[in-house]
């Protein structure tokens, strides 16, 4: 996961609101949104290494995950960084014990940030710093580097948010235009992330396209008073692939 920005209201109707962009190179392997036949968990699905990068639980969990841009740092060998989102989905303990407890451990894997809802507190997780981060209600945002960093794509996504949630209750339709957006950024304002500028330049985009890596997935999660909605559009590399959509029904959780 790429981009991710949200809207945390938590004595509203609509507590949270989850808008993201996976972006992966088109040969790893993936399967669509689904529940999981061996895990209470909801969510596309890395068929490389087994792990998510969004997905919620039958608990009323929802994790997501995003990279942390630093080519310099990446190691073939550290763990999938995928398993992260669906351990804290599959466990019992707060948002702030897991991350915690996951804070001490962060170095094992390659840098990342983990964005974390256990029903009742939205935490992310900083694994450069080792730093747990609460986040306050309001729009937030999260790219490829630290929580709230205003790289470009991230402050347009966080204000078109803004300004869509100002006027409307937003539909489906109307939030993955903001998840569709393919426009770059200006050279000079791109952020200086260690990789060519050629590349920086396609990677500045909400929407990325390129033959070989691009969004695979543009995703859109709603906890409501009674429910939790989460719909995924799939691309590939000729376009769209298909939309999916599940309703899960607050009964279903455990009291």
């Amino acid at each position: 996961m790429c981009l991710i920005a949200w809207n945390w209201q938590p004595s509203s109707q609509t507590p949270l609101l989850l808008v993201a962009n996976r972006d992966e190179f088109y040969a790893r392997p993936t399967s669509p949104l689904a529940w999981w036949q061996d895990a209470n968990i909801l969510a596309g699905r890395d068929l490389q290494a087994g792990g998510t990068w969004l997905g919620v639980s039958r608990s009323g969990r929802l994790a997501a995950l995003t990279n942390h841009r630093d080519p310099a740092n990446v190691r073939a060998n550290a763990p999938s960084r995928g398993e992260l989102v669906s351990a804290f989905l599959q466990a019992n303990s707060s948002a702030g014990d897991y991350l915690s407890a996951l804070a001490r451990r962060a170095a094992d894997y390659n840098p990342f940030n983990l964005l974390v809802f256990d029903g009742k507190s939205l935490m992310g997780l900083e694994s450069r710093h080792a730093k747990v981060v609460t986040l306050q209600p309001g729009i937030g945002a999260v790219s490829n580097a630290d929580f709230l960093t205003p790289w470009p794509k991230l402050v347009t996504l966080k204000d078109s948010l803004q300004l869509l949630l100002a006027q409307t209750h937003p539909s489906d339709a109307e939030l993955l235009e903001l998840l569709h957006n393919r426009g770059m950024v200006a050279d000079a304002d791109l952020p200086a992330t260690g990789i060519p500028l050629v590349l920086e330049r396609v990677l500045s985009s909400a929407f990325i396209a390129t033959p070989d890596y691009g969004t695979r997935a543009c995703s859109v999660v709603r906890f409501e008073a009674h429910s939790v909605q989460f719909l995924e559009q799939s691309f590939g590399t000729q376009g769209p692939i298909g939309t999916r959509e599940f309703t899960l029904a607050r009964s279903d959780w455990p009291t």
